[in-house]
């Protein structure tokens, strides 16, 4: 079984808590093996001092939806304040930090760029480091594997919270190794303003975890790190789904199968999922389905559309998938199919990182083009971040 780094750091490392008032950033995904709350944990700590709370998107308990504000509480049972990072500001203030001299941490993410929780990671590094604040990450496994990357890198003009930086759209990498990256680029940004402010860096490394393992091969429990993300199964498709956030197919939200079903009420499913079965994607099948959503797009309207079915997730590339879910149905809905803008803006290009691949498809040209495109992206970032991973 995989021991994450919450276990290793209890076990054999608190020597880097010890005597320490803790900032701990964190939901309810972190537990470990036996489902053993982190809050829990370090309460019975006696040498550190849990001192603060640093909540991300959905909150502490994870329970509310994507992009509720979320405001600062008081945890009830432990009476130390939960700082929300998904409300007034998305950054660990001074005022937050003052009496913090370590922050720790541990949350689960899902190996996608857009996943705001390593958004919520970068910005607390940074602050960490702004405020000489020590920082110690709990690693835990990139559920999608760690040796996959796919998509293009971000590029500096979208950067946004669904975006913080340069990756691509399926990483490959873990919390731990992304948090080193990230003090790379503070690192050296500090050699050019000698005022820049410097914290240390620690990460806690998994046990029994290989780069080649979905989350269900590790033993551990699956607790669905946000409430559109139940299943292994749906964090294996976001990559690629998520950006259908962008435009005006309904992605899920508000049905029992978030990022699998894909639809609107002006699709026609066999039509739809003919087309796309034709391409013959690797490792996907897609099923026409009628589906209602209960909140989000199309609230309580009838819906038609297709369920992805991974059928080999080691083939399956989810990026070249929601590319060609877009491009299909532009190209057979070009009347009611559009991409959602908000004040001037397209989301989908924040989710994208880029406006190329909307004008690209908008031009009627096929994926194949922009994926063909994006290989010397992905053999860069390959490279790059060799240096930053801790796994086989």
């Amino acid at each position: 079984m995989t021991e994450v780094g919450l276990t290793i750091l209890l076990s054999e490392r608190s020597e880097l808590v010890k005597g320490r008032s803790i900032g701990l950033i964190t939901n309810h995904t972190g537990v470990d093996a036996q489902f053993r709350s982190n809050l829990t944990l370090f309460a019975e700590q006696p040498k550190m001092e849990l001192a603060a709370l640093f909540s991300p998107e959905h909150g502490i308990a994870g329970s509310a939806q994507a992009g509720i504000h979320i405001t600062s509480t008081n945890n009830q049972s432990q009476q130390i304040p939960i700082h929300s990072l998904y409300g007034d500001t998305r950054d660990p203030t001074s005022e937050m930090l003052t009496g913090i001299d370590t922050l720790v941490y541990d949350i689960q993410d899902v190996g996608s760029r857009f996943y705001t929780y390593i958004s919520t990671l970068f910005r607390s590094v940074r602050a960490a480091a702004a405020n000489g604040v020590d920082f110690i990450v709990l690693d835990r496994p990139n559920p999608i594997r760690g040796d996959r990357v796919e998509g293009n890198q971000l590029q500096s003009p979208f950067r946004s919270f669904v975006g913080e930086t340069d990756l691509t759209i399926r990483h490959g990498m873990t919390v731990g190794e992304l948090a080193y990256l990230c003090k790379t680029e503070i690192d050296s940004a500090a050699r050019s303003k000698p005022d820049q402010g410097s914290s240390q860096l620690d990460v806690v490394p998994m046990r029994g975890w290989k780069r080649t393992m979905w989350y269900d091969e590790t033993e551990l429990p699956w607790v669905p790190p946000s409430p559109n993300m139940p299943t292994i199964e749906t964090a294996t498709l976001y990559p690629g789904t998520c950006l259908l956030e962008g435009t005006n197919l309904s992605e899920g939200r508000g049905t029992t199968k978030p990022f699998e079903w894909i639809g609107a009420p002006w699709i026609e499913a066999e039509r739809w999922a003919d087309k796309l079965n034709d391409i013959a994607l690797s490792g996907i099948y897609f099923r026409p389905i009628h589906f209602t959503p209960t909140f989000s797009k199309y609230a309580d309207q009838r819906c038609h559309g297709v369920q992805a079915h991974v059928t080999d997730r080691d083939q399956f590339k989810p990026v070249e998938v929601g590319l060609h879910l877009i491009a299909t149905a532009q190209h057979l809905y070009s009347d009611d199919f559009h991409f959602l803008q908000n004040g001037g803006r397209y989301f989908f290009d924040l989710l994208a990182g880029t406006d190329e691949v909307r004008l690209i498809l908008a031009c009627g040209e096929s994926p194949t083009t922009i994926l063909q495109a994006w290989e010397g992206e992905v053999e860069s970032f390959t490279e790059h971040r060799r240096s930053y991973l801790l796994y086989d």
